[in-house]
């Protein structure tokens, strides 16, 4: 794919959605690092049905250190791999409050040195919470990058790096949500939506679908 169609790519895509968010409800950045771990193999309806009465408990690291990991299994029971989860959301709020100050730190390393938070996990919280350009690769936006040829690689890590490089600057830092937006909604796995596509002819999938 030539530079001038990844131009054009991304223009209608912040044409249809000039200011892109997540769809994880949170008000802070705790909130939105406790959201997006949870989010792993999860739908973002799932966990912000379970965050919705969780946050209103327990919005902080010592908050959720009150809260207790019993406490929170009990609110994230709905979640998969909850068990796991809430493991990693304690000991991540036992770090935050001592070696944070309960701040939620921002800078990759000290992210992913959080139990529970990986390499996505950092970079949705960099891009969103802290607003620096950062690429977090999930299954949606590897698919995506894949099908349309923007930025094709064989794994997460590939795709990422192909596409800090290849996403035009003036658009790299909300690229991520246009992608993942495009991808559950129309860029979807089973039959993607060509028809209704708003860069069908630009897309280089060669499998495309009148639907």
């Amino acid at each position: 794919m030539n530079k001038a169609k990844r131009e054009e790519i991304f223009a209608r895509l912040k044409a249809d959605n000039p200011h892109p968010e997540t769809e994880l409800n949170f008000s802070s950045h705790y909130e939105l690092l406790v959201a997006v771990a949870l989010s792993a193999q999860a739908t973002d309806v799932s966990v912000n049905k379970a965050t919705n009465h969780l946050f209103k408990v327990a919005n902080t690291p010592q908050g959720m250190l009150d809260l207790g990991l019993e406490g929170l299994k009990h609110h994230i029971k709905t979640i998969g791999l909850y068990n796991s989860k809430a493991n990693h959301v304690i000991q991540a709020a036992n770090l935050l409050v001592s070696q944070h100050n309960g701040v939620v730190p921002d800078s990759r390393e000290a992210l992913e040195a959080l139990p529970g938070v990986g390499r996505k996990t950092a970079n949705v919280v960099l891009n969103t919470a802290f607003r620096q350009i950062a690429m977090a690769v999930d299954t949606h936006i590897f698919r995506w990058s894949n099908r349309t040829r923007v930025a094709p690689g064989k794994d997460v890590v590939e795709v990422e790096k192909k596409l800090m490089k290849f996403v035009p600057k003036e658009y790299l830092l909300d690229a991520h949500h246009w992608m993942i937006l495009h991808g559950r909604y129309v860029c979807i796995a089973r039959k993607p939506r060509c028809g209704a596509c708003t860069i069908e002819d630009l897309c280089e999938f060669k499998q495309k679908t009148s639907d």
